[in-house]
């Protein structure tokens, strides 16, 4: 084990969940209201931002996303993939339902409650993007808040940061082919070229200036990493919310048209939130793991790289696309839902214990 990556592994685990994190849902509501009403008021400023692309890719959200996501793949040190070994059993289960049921479950409840269950009530011309966001929210893996999750649960630091390293590593090989087929059975068409460029823009070079600057910063000394990382923590948020703003504001037409859309979408995210979580905790008790490798792996088996997820589905499908707003749902729904499970987790450590 080396010393830096035991370093960054309990300087993780110690940072608190922040102001903005803590209540992200709540910003998101206020984003809602704020970008449908600007979206109203000022639709020439809002249409003219929409115009404003370079090959497929909207530059001011290209912009957002990268402030976005560079900030949390700067936390993540690649040096820890050599720590997966220590914990073979829980790194087995959550590469099992990171990559092979997430995203199948999620293309399921898409395909049952989207194309079936609720279609009555959903605007027929956008059943297709909302199961296509759906399954852009699922293919990603959860990266920077699973440090803050894995810490309310007392979770290993060091499996915590080799599960998402390893789960980052693959995600940059496998997230284009795996969304590309799921839209594939899902009868869905996408451009491979676009979404390439997306994986490109959104993944390869945001991990590749990360851990750059990520260097850069430790030469300096642990110190100057750690406040730099502080100075930039709420960039991401930041630019989180400027981008939800964007969203509901191409956005606000079909919600005020069609306010269910919201909590219909929401269901399948809940399900699948619920069924992946439950069954990474249980599948990590029936293998013999700790319970503090458990509580992570079952984390990140139930949250989702909610950043890249409206990346992509932006420049696959639009501002004011279905996918857009589906991938949007995730995000408002990802705090309380977490909280939620983080809570069982940690109530059930006895139970968990005795097995």
């Amino acid at each position: 084990m080396s010393a830096q990556c035991e370093v960054t592994a309990k300087r993780a685990a110690a940072a608190p969940m922040s102001f903005f994190e803590r209540y992200l849902t709540i910003w998101v509501f206020l984003c809602i209201v704020v970008g449908i009403g600007l979206g109203q008021f000022l639709p020439g400023v809002f249409q003219a931002v929409g115009r404003m692309e370079y090959a497929h890719v909207n530059l001011p959200v290209g912009l957002l996303i990268w402030i976005m996501i560079i900030p949390m793949l700067v936390k993540v040190d690649f040096g820890a993939l050599h720590e997966v070994r220590n914990h073979l059993r829980g790194i087995g289960v959550t590469l099992f339902v990171n990559w092979l049921v997430k995203p199948f479950s999620m293309a399921f409840l898409a395909w049952l409650f989207i194309r079936h269950l609720f279609a009555p009530y959903l605007p027929a011309d956008q059943i297709d993007s909302y199961i296509a966001g759906l399954i852009l929210l699922a293919a990603a893996p959860c990266t920077a808040m699973v440090f803050v999750w894995s810490r309310l649960t007392n979770g290993d630091p060091l499996f915590t940061l080799s599960q998402v390293a390893l789960n980052d590593s693959i995600m940059v090989v496998a997230f284009a082919p795996l969304v590309a087929f799921l839209l594939g059975i899902s009868a869905i068409s996408v451009p491979w070229a676009t979404l390439f460029t997306s994986v490109v823009l959104y993944i390869v070079i945001p991990v590749i200036l990360a851990q750059i600057w990520r260097k850069s910063l430790l030469r300096k000394g642990q110190n100057h990493f750690d406040t730099t990382m502080e100075k930039i923590g709420p960039w991401s948020i930041s630019a989180l919310l400027a981008t939800l703003v964007l969203l509901f504001a191409f956005q606000g037409k079909a919600i005020i048209d069609k306010p269910l859309v919201i909590a219909l979408l929401a269901m399948p995210i809940l399900i699948q939130v619920f069924f992946n979580s439950g069954l990474a905790y249980w599948l990590n008790r029936a293998v013999g793991e700790k319970h503090s490798v458990a509580c992570p792996s079952a984390l990140i088996g139930a949250s989702n790289f909610f950043e890249l997820a409206v990346a992509a589905a932006i420049s696959l499908f639009g501002f004011e696309s279905g996918a857009a707003l589906a991938t949007v749902v995730g995000v408002l729904i990802e705090v309380p839902v977490m909280l939620l499970v983080v809570k069982v987790v940690n109530a059930s450590k006895g139970w968990y214990e005795r097995g």
